[in-house]
């Protein structure tokens, strides 16, 4: 006889218990609690194989109250994920283990997002279902059509992200997303009554989405319910009514269960409690098998999709994207505007710049679904003739995000996360602290993600200080794994949408101008400048006795600070700095020369110098900002926060002696 599904939850739940034990740490209230919807869920619904996490047509699940990770860890144990040993759930939380605090993405095979910050896998699971609908719209059902199932817990509902990734999904009618709600009246402080007198289920169904709620203990509710969900039209909550440390013996509902280990009596006594006899991390023979089985019974449809995608027509291209390759062709068209622009010098703003990019782009990257928290005609995002993605068809590649920047930068996350499309995304960047934590989020995974910010500087103008930021570039500068691009012109501005593209294990943070900028890059180059992150614009007539560093809209005001400095005689190099990170990335001998030794060395931008040391040094001089902006056109900013050629020329000179 197959062990039935109660005690098939039960191994999830000794499991969790025993791993937080020996670890002295973790959460097992949470894994205890959704053991029961998570066993009909992975045994009866999800679509997936165990012996091939990746196939691109699974089921994506998404554990958005990371904390409960080792209800993930157990599930992929139990099932038969080959990297998730008896070895590695005893090495819970542990150096070099599979089975971190919280899951991430690409160090555990199974684990489809980084989750832990509540709220944003959530918000991350809106962009999946996104993208599952832009492609199945490219590719057609055979080739696509899944769904994505999340669980959350009452802190993701708290956060306000939520808010905006349930207003997103229900606007869009996204029927292939349900989320299970860990409804269990509790949170770390004690009961939710303390902090929250809402109700979520008439929030996701003024939302637009389909409602239930269930008994999440019961598995035949939960059956019918999972049933329910992937016959809707809209996305899908399912509010399971649980109890936090379920099977726990004298704990069981209360909040103590959330974040610590239950210790040796209660863990002796919970087992007694289940009739779960064996000694620790030991899961009977005849519990096993169920599980195994239902890990494996997925790769009977995994291989009938991949017939059906050997005799596709659109095999090569589905891989090609799939795998997040460019086509062959992707950037001929930004290599002719690159060209264009050396010989035209066009003045312009650089969101401006990036527009033209965007324009060149679009139609030759298929892959790439643009958007915009409400700026569209400020980010210069939208590309002409471009359609809209939205229900019923999916088909367009445009999305009217609304105001909100951190469910737009979650769910371009997700829609990364996925494959199959490269997602980019406008808002004005002093609104980044909005967004901040998934562009972190995004940095932390190591995915493709374009965050395209424009108005970047005091340079925003009469919009005044609430608008122009001023400490943003140095708080992003200090994020790792983020590219954070500040081009000077259309040339430095197409290079960097080119860097962009082709990083494909690191998200990209461009800044850009609202006001006009001159060429700067009027000479051809055979290759991409800017993937230096910094070089050498303009050399010095005669000895250098002078470096200015800028990026963006300073670079033309440095050069205008040369040409005075040397009109009297005073030799000035001029390094653009577009890009610190990828700088930081050269041969130390480049950097030293692009720094260059002997040399006065002044700084300036519209910004707070926090950074720029490490091309100043400790004598160096930097020209910017010290507090915030103010509102007036932006010419009369630049003169009056001190910010000006004259200004550059004056330092340079002051350290000359």
């Amino acid at each position: 006889m197959p062990a039935p599904l109660q005690t098939m939850a039960d191994a999830i739940r000794v499991l969790s218990m025993d791993a937080v034990e020996q670890a002295a740490s973790g959460h097992p209230g949470m894994p205890m609690g959704m053991a029961d919807v998570a066993t009909v869920l992975w045994t009866k619904f999800l679509k997936y194989d165990a012996t091939k996490p990746d196939w691109a047509d699974r089921d994506r699940f998404v554990l958005s109250a990371g904390h409960g990770s080792m209800l993930l860890y157990s599930l992929l144990h139990l099932t038969g994920f080959k990297a998730m040993t008896l070895g590695e759930i005893k090495n819970f939380r542990q150096w070099g283990s599979k089975t971190p605090g919280h899951p991430e993405v690409f160090h555990t095979p199974g684990v489809e997002v980084t989750t832990g910050p509540l709220g944003s896998g959530l918000a991350t699971s809106v962009g999946m279902a996104m993208a599952e609908r832009s492609l199945a719209a490219r590719f057609g059902a055979d080739l696509v059509d899944h769904r994505t199932w999340v669980i959350c817990g009452d802190g993701c509902l708290m956060e306000g992200v939520s808010h905006e990734a349930i207003s997103l999904a229900g606007r869009l009618k996204l029927n292939k997303l349900t989320v299970m709600w860990d409804d269990n009246d509790v949170t770390i402080d004690g009961a939710v009554s303390l902090s929250e007198a809402g109700d979520p289920v008439a929030r996701f169904k003024a939302a637009g989405w389909a409602v239930k709620a269930i008994d999440g203990h019961d598995a035949g509710q939960i059956r019918r319910a999972l049933a329910w969900a992937t016959k809707q039209d809209r996305p899908s909550l399912i509010a399971c009514k649980t109890k936090i440390g379920k099977g726990a013996a004298t704990m069981e509902g209360h909040h103590k269960t959330h974040g610590a280990a239950l210790g040796k009596t209660e863990i002796a006594a919970s087992r007694e409690k289940m009739g779960w006899s064996q000694e620790p991390f030991h899961v009977p023979d005849e519990v096993y098998r169920p599980w195994r089985a239902a890990g494996r019974k997925g790769g009977k449809v995994r291989k009938a999709w991949e017939a059906k995608l050997a005799a596709s027509p659109h095999k090569a291209v589905f891989e090609r994207a799939m795998k997040g390759d460019l086509p062959a062709d992707a950037f001929d068209r930004l290599d002719a505007l690159i060209a264009e622009a050396v010989a035209s010098k066009p003045a312009a703003a650089t969101r401006q710049h990036s527009g033209s990019a965007l324009d060149a782009l679009f139609g030759a990257v298929p892959e790439m679904i643009g958007g915009s928290a409400d700026l569209t005609g400020s980010n210069n995002t939208f590309v002409k003739n471009t359609a809209v993605f939205d229900e019923p068809d999916y088909a367009g590649r445009y999305v009217n995000y609304g105001v909100r920047e951190f469910g737009m930068a979650a769910a371009m996350n997700g829609m990364a996360l996925h494959g199959g499309v490269i997602p980019y995304g406008g808002a004005f960047m002093v609104f980044s602290d909005y967004s901040r934590p998934a562009i972190r989020l995004g940095a932390l995974m190591g995915i493709r993600v374009i965050h395209v910010m424009t108005h970047d500087s005091i340079g925003v103008g009469e919009d005044g200080p609430t608008h122009q930021p001023v400490e943003h570039l140095a708080a992003m500068r200090a994020m790792p794994n983020l590219n954070v691009f500040r081009p000077a012109d259309a040339v430095e501005t197409a290079e960097c949408w080119k860097l962009a593209l082709n990083a494909r294990k690191t998200p990209t943070f461009m800044a850009l101008s609202r006001q006009k900028v001159p060429a700067v890059r009027t000479e051809a180059s055979a290759e991409n400048l800017s993937a230096k992150g910094a070089y050498e614009l303009a050399p010095a007539m005669g000895e250098a006795k002078v470096t200015l560093f800028a990026c963006g809209t300073e670079v033309s005001l440095a050069m205008a600070a040369r040409d005075a400095l040397q009109s009297e005689g005073i030799g000035t190099r001029v390094v653009s700095t577009p890009c610190w990170e990828l700088f930081a990335a050269q041969p130390p001998a480049y950097r030293a020369k692009v720094i260059g030794a002997g040399t006065v060395r002044v700084a300036v931008e519209a910004a707070m110098g926090l950074g720029w040391e490490r091309f100043i040094g400790e004598d160096g001089v930097f020209v910017g900002m010290d507090g915030f902006g103010a509102s007036a056109p932006a010419d009369r900013l630049y003169k009056e926060f001190g910010i000006t050629a004259e200004a550059v020329v004056a330092a340079a000179k002051s350290k000359l002696g």
